[in-house]
């Protein structure tokens, strides 16, 4: 952070110079969120603009006739290369043109008015005549910076949540169902959990063990996600292969013996909340909504895993019910199915790491 208001600074004191020539690639924007919607300012060098308009001299922008002459141009230039939308459908007001002349750039108000907006979505590339040209923004809510970035060609779009209800809310439409997304198309998750459920049990037995899963990973899905602890995935995934291994070989040799498929959900569960972290990391965790966006995704896995432990030891004591004997050899075949997998994961993911 520090790096970029350096940065940040430098730009602001290049622009400042004397505008005979184009001292820097660079254009400024302020968002203000408040409760009636969205402000902003963007400052743009007149070289770039009487470039694009051509106009000449460049300087002529800074005179009041000319502003009130081109401001419409202006605006019509900048309106399709400034992406700044919200949650609510609601299109950019561009209220003012104004010279800022210690800047040697043309200054643009405008709003989108929107109530209590939720997120805010910026891309921005107002220049794209200049390869190298880069746009400075500012993210201000409730009277304080909340954001810093710096936009170029290559940008992707930035999403930025607001701390209010409204945001908190669409952090959670995001989130959950990417929980519920990912824990649907992990195999190696499924199966764990189904490995686990195979030898069936009182609904109070397979709860704890549900239980004891869900305090495993979320510890650990939190501590990776806040990169407190974020060990390596080449770790991660064959660990996450033997439990599954461990779990059907546990099904075959246990017999009567004690039932230890709770600590095995718990211990596990742990190395698991890596793999979670591994994908959350990858789609992204706002970190002006970091708290909202670990709960939500951690609650969407909840949502999906429990889907799949209502529908497997459903189906499951429907069978043993029905036929003990049929019920048993699904049992002993499930966990053969189990350790296979597992193995061949593990050989995969230990020997072949690019094709995991």
């Amino acid at each position: 952070m520090m790096s970029r208001v350096l940065l940040v600074a430098v730009a602001v004191l290049w622009s400042a110079r004397d505008g005979s020539a184009h001292p820097a690639p660079f254009s400024f924007l302020d968002l203000v969120i408040r409760g009636d919607g969205v402000h902003g300012t963007l400052v743009l060098h007149v070289v770039d603009v009487a470039y694009e308009l051509t106009i000449e001299p460049a300087e002529r922008l800074l005179e009041p006739d000319e502003i009130a002459r081109t401001r419409e141009r202006v605006f019509a230039l900048v309106e399709p290369r400034l992406r700044v939308r919200t949650d609510v459908e609601a299109q950019i007001e561009w209220l003012s043109m104004e010279p800022a002349p210690d800047r040697h750039a043309v200054l643009l108000r405008f709003r989108i008015q929107v109530t209590a907006p939720g997120v805010l979505y910026v891309r921005t590339h107002v220049f794209p005549y200049d390869p190298v040209h880069q746009t400075f923004v500012n993210i201000y809510e409730g009277g304080q910076l909340r954001q810093q970035l710096i936009f170029n060609a290559g940008s992707d779009e930035y999403v930025f949540y607001t701390g209010t209800t409204q945001g908190a809310l669409a952090v959670m439409r995001t989130f959950i169902p990417a929980g519920i997304h990912h824990i649907m198309i992990g195999p190696d998750h499924v199966l764990f959990l189904i490995g686990l459920l195979l030898l069936g049990g009182s609904w109070l037995s397979l709860v704890k063990i549900v239980t004891a899963f869900t305090l495993g990973h979320s510890v650990t899905l939190s501590l990776a996600a806040l990169t407190i602890i974020m060990p390596s995935p080449r770790l991660i995934e064959p660990a996450i292969a033997l439990s599954i291994i461990f779990v059907g070989a546990d099904n075959l040799v246990r017999g009567s013996g004690r039932d230890v498929r709770a600590w095995a959900a718990l211990v596990f569960g742990l190395v698991h909340g890596f793999g979670f972290a591994n994908v959350l990391r990858e789609f992204g965790l706002p970190p002006q909504a970091l708290g909202w966006s670990l709960f939500s995704f951690n609650f969407g896995v909840e949502i999906g895993q429990l889907a799949i432990v209502l529908l497997v030891a459903t189906a499951l004591e429907l069978i043993r019910r029905r036929d003990q004997v049929i019920g048993h050899r699904v049992a002993w075949g499930g966990s053969i199915v189990v350790i296979a997998a597992g193995t061949y994961w593990f050989v995969e993911r230990v020997f072949f790491p690019g094709g995991a």
